[in-house]
């Protein structure tokens, strides 16, 4: 069984080791996102609709609003991995130009070779995680900041989108779809009606599904299901006296244990030992 063996939660996003054995449904974050082995069997992780293999000398590169899963192969021991959930606004607080990084075209490839540096300042990044004693939540960001910066110089061309316009969900260029992702997104928790918003937006249900689709590369259950688990993320980050039923009701779940079957698909481990290992790192 997958579980969460450190989370760090904080402005930056979230820093999570996660011990992988089994598979995870397709879904996508508004972050930009980094894979990283840290010891255990080599894997995979599926992007844009190819399986990508993360070994000690690969990482997976992940952009903002990119569907992908873990492709877990049966029969196959664990692996530990290093998830970098990466917050664009940070990133545009410490360097302007990486607003691109809400981009859904930052990095230009899934898969790209670490250099020894970029394996190294891993390394260090999951020993601190693994300590009994971690940083200061400075240290911490430095270092985290330190290691983006590497895999970004060489696998972004952020210095050219940043000549462009940001870019982030809300940019998708056909005017129905970005409609249909505001309407999602502001969506009370548990009372989206799918059908209502084709409606407004002016499409029949068919029409609607494959524009969406074919415009963001996301389901429209899809940006639902994101929006729903960065709310429990920064639930649980914020409410540690709140109980998992009180969160379960207010995402639209009618029982805790649906949503804490939907919370596992979607990131490894149940909410409840996903809370008990994180430390929050928020200013």
């Amino acid at each position: 069984m997958s579980n969460a063996c450190r989370i760090f939660h904080g402005g930056f996003g979230r820093i999570a080791l996660l011990d992988m054995d089994e598979p995870l449904v397709p879904h996508a974050h508004s972050e930009c996102h980094v894979l990283i082995k840290a010891t255990g069997e080599n894997t995979y992780f599926s992007v844009r609709g190819r399986r990508f293999p993360l070994t000690d000398e690969t990482a997976v590169l992940v952009n903002a609003w990119e569907p992908h899963f873990y492709d877990h192969q049966a029969g196959v021991s664990e692996s530990l991995i290093l998830a970098l959930y990466i917050e664009p606004r940070w990133l545009a607080a410490l360097q302007t130009d990486l607003s691109t990084s809400a981009r859904p075209d930052f990095f230009s490839q899934p898969c790209v070779e670490l250099t020894p540096r970029m394996r190294r300042m891993a390394d260090i990044l999951i020993g601190e995680m693994l300590g009994f004693a971690p940083k200061t939540r400075d240290e911490m960001e430095s270092l985290l900041f330190d290691l983006l910066i590497s895999i970004v110089e060489k696998h972004s061309d952020w210095h050219h989108l940043a000549r462009l316009r940001a870019g982030t969900a809300g940019d998708f260029y056909d005017a129905r779809v970005r409609r249909a992702t505001e309407l999602i997104l502001q969506a009370p928790p548990g009372d989206l009606d799918l059908d209502a918003v084709a409606r407004q937006c002016g499409l029949s249900r068919g029409h609607f599904f494959s524009l969406f689709k074919k415009t963001t590369g996301m389901t429209p259950q899809m940006l639902a299901n994101m929006r729903c688990m960065q709310s429990a993320f920064d639930w649980l980050a914020s409410n540690s006296q709140g109980s998992l039923g009180e969160l379960s009701l207010a995402l639209g779940f009618s029982e805790q244990g649906h949503f804490t079957r939907f919370f596992r698909r979607h990131i490894g481990a149940a909410p409840s030992q996903y809370q008990r290992v994180m430390d929050d790192y928020s200013p």
